[in-house]
């Protein structure tokens, strides 16, 4: 679904490159987590997957076709839900559509009935401060999915909740993937985080970014937390976790 082909970029304040010739691949239905240390670049990816940014030269191209040729169909959340406080969440939830030229009364309607489908209708008249932090990524998860992309970006969305909820939210979104059919790209520095939703990891080791190494979880899906113990997914853990503690420094 997504290839970047000997893709090269650096921000224009600086003469140092920050991705160097990077290929890789990105399968549809796949869930990918790239982890790595922190301005390791792991969100200028999602910028450039995204079109906020341009690569210098490399193709990157979604579904064979590269993205300068085409609409990119991508949903990108980021890691605050970035909800707008004046507006319902059933009008925050339809925002997508109504910037896609659907009228306000259609969106809504679309929007009350994903509301529906997970069980969150009954918060659609409430406002973000009335809300959780957790309940507020679920919403902010709705309506990147009202985009209708089926390529999903999701930039540590889970970072700022309590341990509880983060379980919880890990939890919830794996069964909302394992119904959706969607792609996902999802950006951590959790490392448990990742072996829980994954079915492939890219760790990033090196600056400028060059390569992604792809590590296989080793258990299917559907998963509980218990796969976590598992000698297999503790062996990976502590490979990953000793890479990134060497790599702090990047």
């Amino acid at each position: 679904m997504l290839k970047f082909n000997q893709v090269n970029f650096k921000y224009d304040n600086t003469s140092e490159l920050l991705i160097k010739d990077l290929s890789f691949n990105v399968d549809k239905g796949d869930f990918v987590s790239i982890i790595g240390p922190s301005g390791c670049g792991k969100s200028t990816i999602f910028r450039l997957v995204s079109g906020l940014e341009r690569e210098l030269n490399g193709d990157i191209l979604f579904k064979g076709k590269s993205m300068k040729e085409q609409k990119r169909n991508i949903g990108y959340m980021p890691q605050k839900d970035l909800l707008i406080p004046w507006r319902s969440i059933l009008q925050n939830t339809s925002l997508p559509l109504e910037i896609q030229g659907v009228s306000s009364k259609e969106a809504g309607k679309r929007a009350e009935e994903l509301l529906r489908t997970f069980g969150l209708e009954k918060y659609k008249d409430k406002h973000p401060k009335d809300l959780s932090g957790g309940m507020r990524q679920r919403i902010s998860f709705i309506r990147t999915l009202l985009t209708g992309a089926e390529l999903l970006l999701l930039d540590e969305p889970f970072s700022a909740l309590d341990a509880i909820t983060k379980i919880s939210m890990q939890e919830w979104l794996l069964t909302q993937w394992s119904n959706l059919n969607k792609t996902v790209l999802f950006i951590t520095h959790d490392v448990e985080e990742a072996l829980f939703l994954s079915n492939k990891i890219f760790v990033i080791s090196e600056r400028p970014i060059t390569k992604m190494t792809e590590v296989v979880v080793p258990h299917g899906y559907p998963r509980d937390r218990h796969m976590l113990s598992l000698p297999e997914v503790l062996s990976i853990k502590e490979e990953l976790v000793n890479e990134l503690k060497q790599r702090v420094e990047l």
